[in-house]
């Protein structure tokens, strides 16, 4: 296995517009990621990753780009941004940008020309097509985000295409033009001296030749539309020259968002030696408790198996192969804590196991902001307090069926992206810290009890043992390096694996469970000289006999070294 920096790096998600406003208008800024960079390089992050800072009219908080090449006036400026990126590199911290290059928004040049005439030589650059007789669009597709995947435009009398927001259309990558033209983009930033990429929606890039209409048995007007551009056949081929084009002429790390791909590709996107990519985000575990409606129809009873079941198949799978990227958070999924946890009277315990279990796995972790502080899920009172695209359209479709806010509240409060979006929790000061001025989005209201500040002054508090589990991992080259072994895999209580690299080993267990649970010291493994590392409860000296069990408090994580 390659022994690389990127393998050894703990990387923080920072999500701009909620992270620090320095400014004073209610809005993050890059000003305020360069005034925490000591704060990240104390909790002993190596690589940041920056959601888009790139000019944007910000339909889709920066997913959405006018203008590649400049910054978000609201989040400042390019001289700012150098500066960032050279205080960092200062630290010893690497800075990855988002890669938005499945579409743009409709305010760039490129789509202003696209759809200024059906002649104008941009028009190619996104996917146009002639609606259905009777003025239908001209497939059956669903947008991710909603509603049909056309946009009429009455400029030109033809739809353009967009998998998201209407205001995000798709960019047509069968044009070889549209590829130099990002591919010249890319090396633009690169030989700024960013140190990657995360790619966003790049499985979508491809998509089925002819764009024809899905099968739609329940005779929807609309219908899911994954089988029509999520890792179709074809876009290796894309993928591959992007890299070659790019990514290979730099030591950089590379992650993609890469919803669809299976295991059993993981040597294309993932391999040591030809993977377009160094890592990548896959989903599976993220959708363990939707139910058979996807992602709003919440499942509350998920089964812990079944989520050990998807991170063992990768973890696995991967083994020797690729590389894994671990994360339980990040902008576009519910908090951790209150998710997979318990944000209430287990809060502390829980957010520790968490962390313990998902960061000693193998891979390289994401820690997205306010994660190291366990920020919970908001539950807004009204409609009008949620900023997210995505939730206004579901509240949208429910209204037009004569729903009100509260019949599709509790699927929000479960699984709306803006539980991830509200304001960084910096102290116990009005508006959590984050800004001297009303946040573009209100603040989750236990602030006070949950902020930097207080656990900054706890040494037991979740912060300081993320320290500590960050600084185990990085101590502990096992913890990197060794592989994976699952035990227990149908008990629906205790998470517990093993990490082996050479005579090494470790042993992580968790309780997912409010409940004291019995742990039996596994038979294939030695508790003679066990030492326990690290653990979110005082352990009695006794209790580190190990023999032949013990108990585990709720939500109790230990790791010991064998």
């Amino acid at each position: 296995m390659n022994k690389v920096w990127w393998k050894e790096s703990v990387v923080y998600q920072i999500y701009p517009r909620s992270f620090m406003d320095s400014s004073g208008d209610g809005v993050g800024d890059l000003k305020g990621i360069l005034g925490k960079l000591d704060y990240l390089k104390e909790l002993g992050i190596d690589v940041i990753w920056i959601c888009p800072i790139y000019q944007s009219p910000n339909d889709d908080n920066g997913y959405d780009i006018s203008d590649y090449c400049a910054i978000m006036e609201e989040f400042g400026t390019m001289a700012e941004f150098d500066e960032l990126l050279a205080e960092a590199h200062r630290r010893g911290i690497r800075i990855i940008m988002d890669l938005v290059i499945n579409h743009t928004s409709d305010e760039h040049p490129w789509f202003v020309e696209s759809r200024s005439s059906k002649t104008n030589p941009k028009r190619d650059y996104y996917i146009w097509r002639a609606g259905k007789p009777h003025g239908r669009e001209p497939n059956n597709w669903e947008s991710i985000f909603g509603g049909s995947a056309w946009q009429f435009d009455k400029q030109t009398g033809e739809y353009y295409m967009h998998l998201f927001s209407t205001r995000q259309p798709d960019l047509n990558w069968e044009n070889e033009e549209v590829r130099g033209e990002l591919y010249k983009m890319i090396n633009w930033w690169l030989d700024k001296g960013i140190d990657g990429f995360r790619i966003d929606a790049i499985t979508h890039i491809k998509k089925i030749k002819g764009l024809p209409d899905l099968p739609n048995p329940n005779k929807k007007l609309f219908v899911p539309s994954w089988d029509g551009h999520r890792n179709r056949e074809g876009i290796l081929d894309y993928l591959r020259e992007l890299r070659d084009t790019t990514f290979r002429n730099y030591n950089i790390m590379t992650v993609g968002e890469a919803n669809g791909v299976e295991l059993d590709q993981a040597e294309d996107f993932v391999g040591e030696t030809n993977g377009v990519f160094n890592m990548m985000f896959q989903f599976e575990h993220m959708s363990v408790d939707h139910g058979p409606g996807g992602k709003w129809d919440y499942n509350p009873e998920w089964k812990l198996s079944e989520l050990k079941h998807i991170l063992s198949k990768w973890q696995v799978g991967l083994e020797g192969r690729g590389w894994n990227a671990l994360f339980l958070e990040n902008h576009d999924v519910p908090r951790s804590v209150s998710r997979f946890g318990n944000d209430g009277k287990y809060h502390d315990a829980s957010a520790k196991m968490l962390a313990t279990c998902f960061m000693l796995m193998q891979g390289t972790p994401y820690i997205y902001q306010g994660q190291e502080i366990g920020m919970t899920n908001v539950q807004f009172e009204e409609i009008h307090q949620y900023r997210d695209v995505e939730i206004m359209n579901l509240y949208r479709e429910a209204d037009a069926v004569g729903k009100t806010f509260r019949d599709i509240r509790e699927a929000i409060y479960a699984q709306g992206r803006d539980n991830a979006r509200t304001p960084m929790q910096w102290s116990g000061e009005r508006y959590a810290g984050f800004s001297s001025h009303e946040p573009w989005i209100e603040v989750n209201p236990n602030y006070e009890q949950i902020n930097v500040e207080r656990q900054e002054a706890d040494p037991h508090s979740i912060l300081h043992y993320y320290k500590r589990l960050i600084a185990l991992r990085k101590a502990e080259e096992v913890a990197v390096y060794g592989s994976y072994e699952l035990l227990m895999p149908e008990d629906e209580r205790i998470y517990a694996y093993v990490r082996k690299l050479g005579d090494e080993r470790l042993l992580i267990v968790c309780n997912f469970t409010e409940h004291v649970t019995t742990m039996r010291w596994p038979d294939a493994l030695s508790a003679k000289g066990a030492e326990l590392l690290l653990g979110n409860y005082e352990v009695e000296p006794a209790a580190l006999e190990l023999e032949p069990s013990f108990m585990l408090r709720p939500y109790e994580a230990r790791v010991y070294k064998l």
